[in-house]
């Protein structure tokens, strides 16, 4: 893949932001509307990304074309170990023991609670906003693109790519076995509901996190 710092920017900032003018692009990342248009242009001959809709309530001037991460630029994040997952899972549910896979899913489910119970520092374990914070630190790290915004009454955490999509889509039961186990980090004193949802449709997955009230 022979593409430049900036336009591995440029993807991250798509992939994350979602369809963006170049106006927007350049001011978020520094250069020239020239230059990112030109960045923009070279990635859209490689397959990278595509001209979105035009902006939506513009009610004069030129318009305003967005641009989008195509379907190859979704596929430059990596889906973890996709193939060799899917095959699992359909050999799983030709077991017998139907309950298999859910026991598996359970278990990982688990074991990844653990790892995210012992990273959390003390801190992080009395605040809700610290815990969020390091919990989207240690998704990045497994490949999910998470972040945090503060919203007025709570937060919306995000994953903005899902390095496990495809099996996913086969078992719905990664996902909420990954809703559960953020509740449980979370605590009994935090409600958290996702509003956006990949396997759904969405682009990303979305959870709000709020507060609850003493």
């Amino acid at each position: 893949m022979d593409l430049s710092s900036s336009q591995l920017t440029l993807l991250d900032r798509l992939k994350c932001r979602g369809p963006q003018s170049v106006k927007i692009l350049a001011n978020q990342l520094g250069m020239t509307t020239m230059g990112a248009r030109q960045h923009l242009q070279d990635l859209a001959s490689k397959g990278y990304v595509k001209t979105a809709a035009m902006a939506e309530k513009q009610t004069r001037g030129r318009p305003v074309h967005l641009w989008s991460l195509s379907e190859q630029g979704h596929s430059h994040y990596p889906d973890s170990h996709k193939d060799i997952a899917i095959e699992l899972i359909d050999l799983l549910r030709q077991e017998p023991n139907t309950d298999l896979l859910d026991t598996l899913v359970a278990r990982r489910s688990v074991k990844q609670r653990s790892h995210y119970t012992n990273a959390l520092t003390q801190e992080a374990q009395s605040d809700t906003a610290a815990k969020l914070q390091k919990l989207a630190q240690l998704r990045t790290e497994e490949g999910y693109m998470a972040e945090v915004r503060l919203l007025p009454d709570g937060w919306l955490f995000i994953e903005n790519h899902c390095p496990i999509a495809t099996a996913a889509k086969h078992c719905n039961g990664f996902c909420s076995a990954e809703l559960s186990t953020f509740q449980q980090l979370l605590g009994t004193e935090v409600s958290i509901k996702q509003v956006d949802h990949l396997i759904a449709g969405a682009r990303r997955c979305t959870f709000k996190v709020k507060q609850l009230s003493l």
